[in-house]
C-alpha cells in the first residue's frame, strides 16, 4: 500500500459517491482520481486498466458536458431510459472489446492478467458510456465489473484497491436504488 494509492482511493470514493448523488461535481473529482490510479495501474503493470484510465479521462469530459445539458429546470441531472437495442449492442462491443484488447496485451505486453484486466476495461468503458448518456442501468454493470475487479485486485495485493472496488459495489447499489427514483 503507498500513498498513491491511498490518495487515489479516497479521491475515487467521493467520485462515485458524488456520482450516485448525480451531483456535477462528481466530474472533475473523477478526473482527479484517473490520473492518479494511471500512475498506480503503471506502477503495477496493469497496462489495459492503465489505458483505461485515460478513455475513462476522455468519457468524464464527455460526461461533464452531457449531464450540463441532460438537467431540469431546477438544475437535477435527469436519468435517460437505456433502450433494449443500445444495452445489447453495449455488451457486444464490451465483449468483442475485451477479446481484441486481451489478445494484444497477452501477445505483445509483459501484462499480469491480460484477459481479465482486458475484459474488465472493455466492459467498463460500456459502464462509463451509460454513465456519461445517464443510463440508470450503467450501476448494474458497474456492480458485475466491480466484483470481478474486488478479486482481481486482491490478487494483485492491492488490498486498499480491492477495498475501495468493494466499497464501489456498495455505491453502485446506492446509484442503482438512487437513480430509480425520481428526483
Amino acid at each position: 500500500m503507498s500513498w498513491l494509492e491511498i490518495i487515489a482511493v479516497a479521491v475515487s470514493v467521493a467520485g462515485v459517491w458524488l456520482t450516485a448523488r448525480r451531483h456535477m461535481l462528481c466530474w472533475p473529482v473523477n478526473l482527479l482520481a484517473c490520473a492518479l490510479y494511471f500512475k498506480l495501474f503503471l506502477d503495477v503493470k496493469l497496462y489495459a486498466d492503465m489505458v483505461l484510465q485515460l478513455l475513462f479521462f476522455a468519457g468524464i469530459a464527455y460526461g461533464w458536458l452531457a449531464w450540463r445539458h441532460g438537467q431540469d429546470d431546477s438544475g437535477t441531472v435527469v436519468v435517460a431510459p437505456l433502450p433494449r437495442a443500445h444495452a445489447l449492442a453495449g455488451l457486444a462491443a464490451g465483449a468483442v472489446a475485451g477479446v481484441a484488447i486481451g489478445w494484444l496485451t497477452s501477445h505483445y505486453t509483459d501484462a499480469a492478467l491480460p484477459w481479465m484486466d482486458a475484459s474488465l476495461t472493455s466492459f467498463s468503458l460500456v459502464a462509463q458510456w451509460w454513465t456519461a448518456r445517464r443510463h440508470r442501468e450503467n450501476w448494474l454493470l458497474w456492480i458485475a465489473v466491480d466484483l470481478v475487479y474486488v478479486g482481481m485486485f486482491a490478487f494483485k495485493h492491492l488490498w486498499l484497491t480491492a477495498g475501495l472496488y468493494a466499497a464501489f459495489v456498495a455505491l453502485a447499489v446506492i446509484g442503482w436504488r438512487r437513480w430509480r427514483q425520481p428526483a
